[in-house]
């Protein structure tokens, strides 16, 4: 989606709000003895307060309201009244909806409660990595180029990325072009981010694996080579200058 009008950024600001709201609401409800179920359940009820439709609900009738992915499940978790939140573990909430015909997009990866195993130094290495990418995302800059910066800036914390993950257009849709917003540099990918446009980039940042593989169920993506992963997202206005983060009141740098 490109933003042509006054009404296009009101309404994507608007959208952006919710799921920005919601994210953060969230995690702060998140806590030890609590199953995902009752996690989703709750930023559901947020998501209706505002009138707003989940998108991966909408768009591919995904089995929960948001993904949360707990421990070594990397991203698009079933929410389960059987799965229990316990103390120290790795949790990514991904909250997306769709209101008045706008979308919006947005995540965390975070740790529960006390850092009982040392998930920390990686959510805060995604965050560091995901800040470093829009400190220099403009329009004109290569979409290549920002990947490179995003993998440089892993390895240089110690870590790698998800190389078959990678953020994506969005506006009238949950996904549009521009896709593979990946975290590396793919040397054939000659494109260029457009002023106006509204994307959402996320960190796929992971200790051990460099490629996400489908569980059984069809949803729940794990790493090829195990280990954890740490995950932000942001939605945001391409400028001539520094972005417009459509999703900032997530706080997810806080």
């Amino acid at each position: 989606m490109s933003i042509t009008s006054e009404a296009d950024l009101t309404g994507m600001k608007k959208v952006s709000d919710v799921v920005a709201f919601t994210l953060k609401e969230m995690k702060a409800f998140a806590r030890p003895g609590i199953s995902t179920k009752e996690l989703d359940d709750f930023g559901a009820g947020i998501l209706k307060d505002f009138g707003a439709q989940s998108a991966p609900k909408k768009t591919y009738k995904f089995p929960g309201w948001t993904c949360i992915s707990v421990d070594k499940e990397f991203c698009h978790g079933i929410p389960s009244t059987k799965r229990i939140l316990q103390e120290g573990e790795l949790i990514n909430i991904d909250v997306s909806a769709e209101l008045h015909g706008f979308w919006s997009d947005n995540g965390a990866s975070f740790v529960i409660g006390e850092d009982k195993h040392g998930h920390q130094a990686l959510v805060n290495a995604s965050r560091i990595v995901l800040k470093k990418a829009l400190d220099h995302v403009r329009g004109g800059v290569k979409i290549a180029e920002i990947g490179h910066l995003m993998e440089t800036e892993a390895k240089n914390l110690g870590y790698k990325v998800i190389k078959n993950l990678g953020g994506h257009g969005i506006g009238r849709g949950l996904h549009e072009q521009p896709d593979d917003l990946l975290n590396y540099k793919n040397p054939f990918d000659q494109r260029r981010f457009r002023k106006n446009s509204v994307v959402a980039i996320e960190t796929f940042i992971s200790t051990h694996s460099t490629h996400a593989v489908h569980l059984k169920d069809g949803w729940t993506l794990v790493g090829n080579k195990g280990g954890f992963m740490a995950q932000h997202e942001h939605t945001l206005v391409i400028t001539d200058g520094k972005p417009i983060i459509l999703t900032e009141k997530n706080e997810i740098w806080t």
